[in-house]
């Protein structure tokens, strides 16, 4: 859980099966916002705590019942550092830049991830022209998807685009088709998903599907392929684009994205696949989800415009193992 408004997060208590794992890969896995080596920077500066005793070692090993408080510094600057980082480009125009984001990347500076994002590869990408629209912290930035999910955004690089594109997000007119494997495969294997989504009121790291409240969210799933009813590739259109929409609609159906520790449920399901397969599964290292395409009209032009981008390398390796066995 966490406390926004003073930078403050919390994990769960550390139960018997996650006894022995090294400090900072257990509260990346707690904690989307931030990876292994923020956390090892946050040790440095001694902001991480285990019942008030501040952890000092970047070695250190989970212990039972452990329940650690990260506090997250201020930013030192509002303004995001322009960074000579290599970006995919998919399309660039005078008012827009539609790139396919790695995993592993966060899309703008928030807490705990001031440098290395995609807004800093992008100020020195673009140079002076981006949306101010965003603010600061998240010029040109229209929407986001999560650091650990990879795939295409489009980002504005005037206000005329912004307002165009947010415009066509917000009426819900924008094709956006996802990939993702899952334990498990769907009783149907083609469908809708209706539910609302709001902050889960018993782990704030979570999205979760509510009766009363939050946001309108469908999902249009379809199995494209099943690997013996143990795990499964599943594409999906969104109709609405809310926080963590597909790993919250998906694990409401019973099928958890592989390798998503924020909604897995910690009982794989991969029982019948090979030692070695197995393995493969259930120790991926972020969750299996890609942002495929991406169609919009474009702001100034009105043409359509289409993109796609093929699954990264870790993606297409699962599922190649998968394929070649089954």
């Amino acid at each position: 859980m966490s406390d926004e408004k003073n930078n403050i997060f919390y994990t769960s208590s550390v139960d018997e099966k996650s006894i022995g794992i090294r400090i900072d890969k257990f509260i990346a896995g707690e904690v989307e916002e931030l990876s292994r080596s923020m956390v090892q920077k946050l040790i440095e500066g001694d902001h991480i705590f285990a019942d008030e005793e501040i952890i000092a070692d970047k070695d250190y090993k989970t212990r039972l019942g452990d329940c650690y408080q990260i506090n997250i510094p201020p930013l030192k600057s509002p303004i995001p550092v322009a960074e000579d980082i290599k970006l995919d480009v998919l399309y660039e125009d005078e008012d827009l830049i539609v790139v396919n984001k790695p995993f592993g990347m966060t899309v703008h500076p928030a807490a705990g991830a001031t440098r290395g994002t995609l807004v800093n590869a992008l100020l020195f990408h673009c140079k002076d022209s981006l949306s101010g629209i965003g603010g600061v912290a998240r010029p040109g930035i229209v929407h986001r998807i999560d650091r650990n999910t990879s795939g295409i955004l489009v980002v504005a690089k005037n206000d005329f685009a912004h307002k165009g594109l947010a415009e066509q997000f917000f009426n819900h007119s924008i094709e956006r088709t996802y990939f993702a494997i899952v334990y498990g495969v769907p009783k149907e294997t083609k469908g809708t998903i209706i539910g609302n989504i709001a902050r889960s009121s018993f782990d704030r790291k979570k999205m979760a599907l509510v009766q009363n409240g939050g946001k309108h969210a469908v999902t249009h799933y379809e199995v494209i392929e099943n690997f013996k009813n143990t795990v499964s590739l599943i594409k999906c259109n969104l109709e609405t684009g809310r926080t963590h929409q597909i790993r919250v609609h998906l694990s409401s159906i019973g099928c958890h994205l592989v390798g998503d520790n924020v909604y897995e449920k910690p009982k794989k399901s991969s029982v019948n696949l090979p030692t070695d397969l197995k393995k493969m599964v259930n120790e991926f290292e972020r969750q299996a989800l890609h942002a495929y395409s991406l169609g919009f009209i474009h702001p100034k032009t009105k043409e359509f415009l289409s993109f796609e981008s093929d699954f990264p390398d870790d993606m297409k390796e699962l599922l190649n193992q998968l394929r070649t066995r089954f």
